[in-house]
């Protein structure tokens, strides 16, 4: 099969980290990201499937990983070499089209009793992720053992696979596991009725988490930063009431909620803010302009950054991660899992527009540096397309 394989390599992976510095996804050219012939995963254990994507997107945890930005706090929970990818709709051999829920949970893994975590179905905390019967993977795409969906071939659990409805497209059905994401994390921010959350960052995860707030939260008024034309036009599209350029979002809020300032610490600030970057400069953002005792969530995934953290001493802000997906618990105090109202907004949103362009895997040099600079090309998602015959039958 025709795959795209991330190897252990120091030395490419420092050539990766030099190229990538300079020019984001550049590190797909020099790094250890390879265009490879290899065998098919073989099926780890019962109720695992040979499965066939037909579109696979690019995301920001791959372009960290191929430009060597990611942290090494992943090592353990990743068996090399892998191939990436985990948003994935793909077809079984019975000829249905699935979408892949990637976390290697306890189910998947053969552990049994599961973990409390997966037991409650939140199998984002899944405490299992180095052991059982499958080796160390945090999710499909970086385990050696699964394959991924930047491949003809790949194997997934018969508990990560859920049934594309009849009328959805491809592209739709890509964009579901990125909008999953999206929507655990606009519950995580735990809004209130008429709460003002500020979103900060309008690339893909950011524009579906404005599309997730104003679905599935009661927020009043949505604030948002983004950088490019394009993001500003979607994320009002989406949902967001007021849309600015990154470096306007203080005083947005400043003047929004009646704050005064003092050097950039806002005295009050918006009730929720939901940083989709993850950087040392958007983090201290989202503190600065978070009221007291507000709550910050980061969906971005953060490496090593540094902070000052004396503030959520002095204003006790609450700051909170959102990984993954799982079960959430809706307003009405009912709980359902995070796929399934995913699938809801895809289809209510019509995020299928979002997909921007469509590479064979021949084109990963191209594909990755498209995605890498996505908001500056006025693009979203970038997915590899698997679907001609010509790829599939390799």
């Amino acid at each position: 099969m025709k795959a795209l394989q991330f190897e252990r390599k120091p030395l490419k992976y420092v050539a990766g980290y030099l190229a990538g510095s300079i020019v984001p996804g550049r590190g797909a050219r020099y790094g250890p990201l390879r265009l490879a012939d290899l065998d098919p995963p073989e099926l780890p254990g019962p109720g695992w499937h040979t499965i066939r994507p037909r579109l696979a997107g690019i995301c920001g945890s791959d372009l960290s990983t191929i430009d060597g930005h990611a942290s090494r706090y992943f090592e353990p929970i990743v068996s090399f070499p892998f191939v990436p990818g985990h948003e994935v709709v793909a077809d079984t051999d019975d000829g249905a089209r699935v979408v892949v829920e990637p976390v290697l949970g306890c189910v998947a893994r053969g552990i049994d009793p599961v973990c409390p975590s997966c037991a409650r179905g939140d199998l984002g905390g899944c405490e299992r992720l180095a052991f059982g019967a499958i080796e160390p993977g945090l999710q499909t795409g970086f385990c050696c053992e699964t394959g991924g969906g930047w491949s003809t071939f790949m194997v997934a659990h018969e508990s990560q696979l859920h049934a594309v409805p009849d009328g959805m497209s491809d592209e739709a059905a890509v964009m579901v596991e990125p909008t999953a994401c999206a929507v655990h994390a606009a519950l995580r921010a735990r809004v209130d009725e008429g709460d003002l959350v500020a979103v900060i960052g309008a690339g893909t995860l950011g524009l579906l988490t404005i599309a997730a707030l104003r679905r599935f939260t009661p927020a009043g008024r949505i604030v948002a930063a983004a950088k490019h034309p394009e993001q500003r036009r979607l994320a009002t599209d989406l949902g967001a009431d007021t849309v600015c350029e990154p470096g306007e979002l203080p005083r947005l809020v400043r003047r929004l909620t009646g704050s005064l300032a003092y050097r950039d610490q806002l005295t009050g600030g918006a009730d929720a803010v939901v940083d989709c970057v993850g950087s040392d400069e958007s983090i201290t953002e989202a503190l600065s302009i978070v009221r007291p005792r507000g709550r910050v969530t980061l969906v971005g995934m953060p490496a090593s950054v540094r902070l000052n953290l004396t503030t959520l001493w002095h204003r006790e802000t609450e700051l909170a991660g959102a990984y993954a997906y799982g079960t959430e618990t809706l307003a009405d105090g009912t709980r359902r899992r995070t796929f399934d109202l995913a699938f809801e907004l895809v289809q209510e949103a019509r995020l299928e527009r979002l997909v921007t362009a469509s590479y064979r895997l021949a084109e990963h040099r191209e594909a990755i540096e498209h995605a890498a600079a996505a908001g500056r090309r006025g693009a979203v998602k970038i997915v590899f397309d698997l679907r001609s015959e010509k790829e599939r039958n390799r």
